[in-house]
């Protein structure tokens, strides 16, 4: 038997899904949908699933949140994500979820990360908190989120790989000193709700801009369609790599996004254009 040589030889790749739903006002009916495209995910032979936004609730009103609530770390939400992600063997990213915060009226919109084994390995609370005035269209997400303060990233191991992933939900995407703030990252991963009226305008130009500063992937899913509340979410769930190319998307409606995280693909990049040896701090 001969040896490939080194040109042959394929480098280890992350297998990544980004699910895109249509979430209700009726939590166990979203679990369902969310468990069934998981399924589906790593059928697909996802190792890394990605959630979007609020999978969990798109309320009726801001404040059907407050009654789904948990306290950090049980509850019903949180119990089904870390069945998941042990059930499957899976990195999981259980999009965002109300967590209970100091104020009576209102929540953390917090990012749960779950390793293969069932157990949370991170947190992070959405820090920008969303508001948008035209015409009849208004959303203010303070009247019942309560702010994060803390950039988070989280190392994820498989496939003999380890990667440093950023951790960030829909409006955070567009500030971009948060992502420098955290260093160099593989990956950052974007739950998100984005609008109808700002997907269309900046959703897809804002996810290839981080891609192209930071050099490395973009994983971002999404709500997708005409919600009961009446909202209309954008969808366009999308994997980018480090060049800013969109290396998979899925525009409307429930389902899954599926692309590689390409180590060798993140050094070439870098090496060919060595933009984040160059930034000067001033």
């Amino acid at each position: 038997m001969t040896t490939p040589s080194p040109s042959r030889v394929l480098a280890p790749r992350l297998r990544v899904a980004a699910i895109q739903m249509t979430s209700t006002p009726r939590r166990d009916d979203n679990l369902r949908a969310a468990a069934e495209q998981i399924a589906e995910a790593v059928r697909q032979g996802a190792r890394l699933v990605a959630l979007p936004e609020y999978f969990c609730l798109m309320g009726l009103r801001d404040t059907d949140k407050l009654a789904l609530r948990e306290p950090d770390g049980t509850g019903p939400i949180q119990d089904f994500l870390a069945e998941q992600a042990a059930r499957h063997g899976i990195w999981l990213i259980g999009g965002s979820i109300p967590l209970a915060a100091p104020e009576p009226d209102r929540v953390f919109n917090s990012l749960p990360v779950y390793d293969p084994q069932g157990r949370r390995v991170a947190r992070y609370d959405k820090i920008h908190l969303f508001s948008f005035h035209r015409g009849t269209e208004s959303y203010d997400e303070a009247r019942s989120i309560a702010p994060g303060r803390t950039p988070v990233a989280f190392e994820c191991t498989a496939d003999g790989m380890s990667l440093r992933i950023a951790c960030a939900v829909c409006y955070d995407l567009r500030f971009p000193e948060l992502f420098r703030g955290l260093g160099t990252v593989d990956a950052i991963v974007i739950p998100s709700a984005f609008t109808a009226t700002t997907g269309r305008a900046h959703w897809e130009l804002l996810l290839r801009a981080r891609a192209v500063e930071n050099l490395c992937y973009v994983l971002a899913p999404a709500q997708s369609g005409r919600h009961e509340n009446g909202r209309t979410t954008f969808g366009h769930s999308m994997l980018v790599d480090p060049w800013g190319d969109v290396v998979a998307v899925r525009e409307d409606g429930p389902g899954v996004v599926l692309g590689e995280i390409d180590p060798s693909r993140i050094q070439d990049v870098r090496a060919s254009l060595p933009a984040l040896d160059h930034r000067v701090l001033v």
